[in-house]
């Protein structure tokens, strides 16, 4: 087993764990963007206007295909919204729409073929950056589909006779359009219809096979990404434009646990855009890797630094069985819904706290504070909400006179309204106070060498660790026994934790 770990001054870091067994491999490249677009995205432009905002994007887009070529990349990625930005109106981002054909109907290269269809300059443009450059090209855009008004209340159909899709497409090393995909599972995008029936959308590479299609919060639901990964396809392209929830679903954090819990090669990236307005405040958009159950390559910006692009290039083993006959370790130590857990408390008490709520921002229910201060640098400690129980053996490394709060939670119940989940969570808190448990924290110094377990009643578990100023951890160890019980095994921490948690995802329960 081998373990490295790189840190640079931007943050970008590698690292290498229990390489595959498998002889092939591609070179993969993820950009995240600073996307430019107007003032206020929800005044109506015009058809010429949407384009040239566009094309500052795409001008972008052309010069790290140029970088991306130059070392030897096959598969480039741009994330969600790259091209014309986002928080339109459904009137407003009418005119940067353009009409997609189907793939898997007609075979089209806007490159080679420009005047097939109007109003397709944002698909040429592509098209040709792909065949110039010489490598498959994925994006994400906006799409505009007919369909028929129909009196009948339960047609999707739109009033104005349309839909406006969330759209990422793929372009093949000579132009042609292999792919497109609409995004299924929205996230307040009233710019957006959600399409119809649910798309199970992959295409075919000539140097790693078989790739499925994704976008941002579609990682968090059963259709369509567990069934991609039900049906075989362990490689996931993922444009996304994540906003960051510290303690539990930071971008790299989440890309991470699900690459390792799924058993995937997940290629995500992101955008960059600090103080993102929401209802509820501010949040930042950053953070983006290329994972393996084995290996990550990511960058997360921090407050503070500059507001630019990153690129990101790795060279990634094939992780498709059916692709020249290969077989892929599946090892079920390997992956199984786990990873790293730490946990920290402060110089002279340790503070262990069960969290019964939640949402966007975690936080720790009134009635539910069970602070046990103890005494020792090691121990052992149980939470449970119901039926559902974390257990947490721990010894502490003692960080000069630091002093720092934290708690243990369980949950077990449905999250953000719209998800069930069950949750082992250890995280640090952001005062000394228990009322501070939850809240957004970058920064810790405690380490801690720990056993952390819990019984999840779904196979699909994603560990994660996240140490100070975004870092990742592996685990030393990885468990999954028939009853469900999921065991990560930690030590020799690198820096401070500031959260680690077994993520479980109930999706039979979605619908109920």
């Amino acid at each position: 087993m081998l373990l490295t770990i790189v840190i640079s001054f931007s943050f970008l870091i590698v690292v290498v764990q229990m390489e595959p067994n498998v002889d092939s491999s591609y070179v993969a490249a993820v950009y995240e963007h600073t996307v430019i677009q107007t003032d206020d995205p929800r005044i109506p432009v015009s058809r010429s206007d949407a384009l040239r905002n566009m094309q500052k994007n795409l001008d972008i887009y052309e010069v790290q295909a140029a970088k991306a070529t130059k070392q030897g990349v096959q598969i480039l990625v741009f994330p969600e919204d790259g091209i014309q930005g986002f928080n339109f109106s459904r009137l407003s981002i009418f005119n940067y729409l353009e009409t997609i054909p189907d793939p898997q109907e007609e075979s089209w290269n806007p490159c080679t073929e420009p005047g097939k269809y109007n109003n397709t300059e944002v698909l040429q443009r592509l098209s040709c950056m792909a065949r110039h450059y010489n490598l498959y090209l994925v994006a994400n855009m906006a799409d505009l589909q007919p369909c028929p008004l129909k009196t009948d209340p339960s047609s999707s159909c739109p009033p104005d006779g349309h839909w406006q899709f969330n759209t990422n497409v793929v372009f093949s090393s000579d132009g042609l359009l292999v792919a497109r995909y609409h995004k299924q599972n929205l996230y307040f995008e009233e710019s957006f219809d959600k399409p119809p029936q649910p798309e199970i959308i992959t295409f075919d590479t000539p140097f790693a096979g078989r790739f499925g299609l994704i976008t941002c919060f579609d990682i968090l639901f059963y259709k369509p990404t567990i069934e991609l990964v039900e049906k075989g396809v362990h490689q996931l392209i993922y444009p996304t434009g994540w906003l960051n929830s510290l303690p539990l679903l930071d971008s790299v954090q989440f890309q991470s646990a699900f690459s390792l819990g799924a058993k995937v090669t997940l290629l995500a990236a992101n955008l960059r855009k600090e103080n993102v307005p929401l209802t509820h405040g501010y949040k930042t958009m950053t953070g983006s890797g290329i994972y393996t159950p084995y290996s990550a390559t990511y960058h997360h910006a921090q407050k503070g630094d500059p507001e630019e692009g990153m690129l990101l290039v790795a060279r990634v083993p094939v992780l498709d069985p059916l692709w020249a006959g290969q077989s892929v370790d599946t090892e079920e130590g390997l992956v199984g819904g786990m990873m790293v857990v730490t946990l920290k408390h402060d110089g002279t008490t340790a503070w262990l706290s069960e969290m019964l709520k939640m949402s966007v921002r975690i936080s720790v229910s009134s009635a539910a504070q069970s602070f046990e201060p103890g005494m020792l640098s090691e121990g052992e400690v149980n939470v449970c909400n119901g039926t559902f129980c974390c257990k947490l053996q721990y010894r502490r490394i003692q960080q000069g006179d630091s002093k720092e709060l934290y708690a243990l939670g369980a949950f077990s119940g449905k999250h953000h309204g719209m998800y069930f989940i069950q949750v082992c969570a250890l995280l640090r808190c952001a005062g000394l106070d228990p009322s501070s448990c939850g809240q957004k924290v970058q920064e810790a110094e405690s380490k801690f060498d720990f056993v952390l377990e819990g019984r999840f009643g779904s196979r699909y578990v994603y560990p994660s660790v996240l140490a100070s100023k975004f870092v990742l951890e592996q685990p030393k160890q990885l468990e999954t026994a028939p009853d469900g019980t999921v065991t990560m095994t930690h030590s020799n921490m690198t820096d401070g934790l500031v959260t680690a948690c077994l993520y479980g995802r109930m999706y039979h329960l979605d619908n109920e």
